[in-house]
């Protein structure tokens, strides 16, 4: 029997009232307290402020609607909650929903996030591949127990678990070679929806953004239907309670696998590049210039400064190919021993694997590097930086083209990194990527174009 009983709590009943959906009443919490010296979840974030955070509860209902029920991820600027939406009448179905609760010192970078969200799922729905993007539903804003704080609340469609994650339920988490192209056609789908209609760069393509759909409607309510409490701890300079997430929604049903869907998610640092926009650091109106993107994925036109557009995105896409279908990343050597990134390190794996690059490139990036950004940033170090040079320990080249590290290329190809395939997808496999691993990104395909490549065919 669920832990979680009906209970009506209105002392002041109309007639909508016995429509209405009524709050659940949660057990008191039998678990032992976690050790307050023993870190959980957020706590473990670098600079973390329990301040920051809102005090979510079990049962708490928020905007007179969305009653709390589990928290089911984390994050440094945010907690991330399943809900259910108590608006409905009791003769519907219940409606989970996930919530995004992000910090109090996150204002801008939140409403960031929901503005370029509700641009994306407002341009044209009809696209195929505006289905592929999970985009927040609706949005509000809480105030904490201390009124001067603010937190902005995303709303979103629940989903079952990042590809990572679910990677994990097959031999050596790796995907079926013909899942894994059904996958990335959706993806690409997904894509090029968002170049080409919407004019946005997500910037942060990584397995943990991407994340799969249920196989069914059942596996939702049956993980609701058996949540315990969760364990917790108070934090004793604010008070709040943190809680251990739960987000193991069960065994997957292999019956109905064909049903899961990938989405693309999480658009925090996506940048529209259809007009100049001094908060992303616009060139005119198409390229990019400030640093993006994980280390593992970053284009070779954003550590080298000749300014990015969406071509960065399939740089980022094509490397995440080893992790979609090996398990793997391409690169190997991007940070030195202390974990820090290593542009030059990156750079010179990037000339073992696809040759020099083109010296029209890199007069674009000397061009480039003459000129300053329009506001400094702080890198990795804690410099203050006015240029890409100053942030990624430039030049690597010098004036004749040649580069400066080359004792740090090793010796290997691209060929030798795709021992996961089998020999009758290798050749296919190499013509694909090498249309997204280019030096020059004018010579990438669209993402459009790639869904016609015949790798992806089955």
């Amino acid at each position: 029997m669920s832990p979680l009983r009906h209970l009506t709590q209105t002392p002041r009943r109309t007639i909508f009232s016995f429509t209405k959906k009524p709050l659940w009443q949660f057990p008191p919490n039998s678990n032992p307290p976690i050790p307050p010296q023993q870190p959980i979840d957020e706590e473990i974030c670098p600079n973390y402020n329990p301040a920051n955070f809102y005090p979510a509860n079990p049962g708490d209902l928020l905007a007179k609607r969305f009653q709390l029920l589990t928290k089911i991820g984390w994050g440094s600027q945010s907690t991330v909650w399943l809900a259910r939406d108590i608006s409905r009448f009791k003769w519907q179905s219940e409606q989970p929903v996930v919530l995004k609760i992000t910090n109090s010192d996150n204002a801008d970078d939140a409403v960031h996030e929901r503005e370029i969200e509700r641009h994306i799922a407002q341009q044209n729905p009809r696209h195929r591949g505006w289905v592929i993007l999970r985009t927040c539903l609706e949005d509000f804003e809480l105030t904490g127990p201390d009124p001067g704080r603010k937190y902005m609340c995303l709303v979103y469609e629940p989903m079952r678990e990042p590809l990572w994650m679910f990677q994990r339920r097959f031999v050596d988490r790796t995907l079926p070679v013909p899942i894994a192209k059904a996958y990335i056609y959706f993806l690409l789908a997904g894509l090029d929806y968002l170049h080409s209609e919407c004019k946005v760069v997500h910037t942060d393509l990584k397995l943990g953004n991407i994340l799969m759909s249920f196989e069914n409607e059942t596996i939702l309510p049956r993980f609701i239907e058996r949540q315990q409490p969760m364990q917790c701890k108070v934090d004793g300079e604010s008070g709040r309670a943190i809680y251990r997430c739960q987000n193991d929604f069960g065994a997957l049903d292999g019956r109905e696998i064909k049903n899961m869907v990938p989405k693309v998610a999480d658009f925090g640092l996506a940048t529209k590049l259809d007009k100049p926009s001094t908060r992303d650091g616009m060139v005119g109106e198409q390229l990019g210039v400030y640093p993006i993107q994980p280390d593992y994925y970053r284009a070779p036109e954003v550590i080298l400064g000749c300014g990015w557009d969406f071509k960065a995105d399939i740089w980022n896409f094509g490397v995440l190919l080893w992790n979609i279908l090996g398990s793997k990343e391409l690169f190997q050597q991007v940070h030195d021993p202390q974990g820090h990134y290593d542009a030059k390190s990156h750079l010179a794996e990037m000339i073992a694997l696809l040759g020099p690059p083109p010296k029209e490139l890199l007069a674009k990036s000397k061009a480039m590097s003459e000129h300053n950004w329009p506001q400094p940033i702080t890198n990795n170090s804690g410099k203050l930086c006015n240029n890409i040079q100053e942030f990624f320990g430039g030049p690597f080249f010098n004036a004749e083209a040649e580069f400066q590290h080359t004792a740090l290329i090793p010796s290997r190809s691209l060929q030798d990194t795709i021992s996961f395939l089998g020999e009758k997808d290798r050749e296919a496999f190499l013509s694909f990527v090498r249309q997204m691993l280019t030096w020059n990104p004018e010579k990438r395909m669209t993402a459009r174009e790639l869904m016609d490549h015949p790798f992806l065919k089955l």
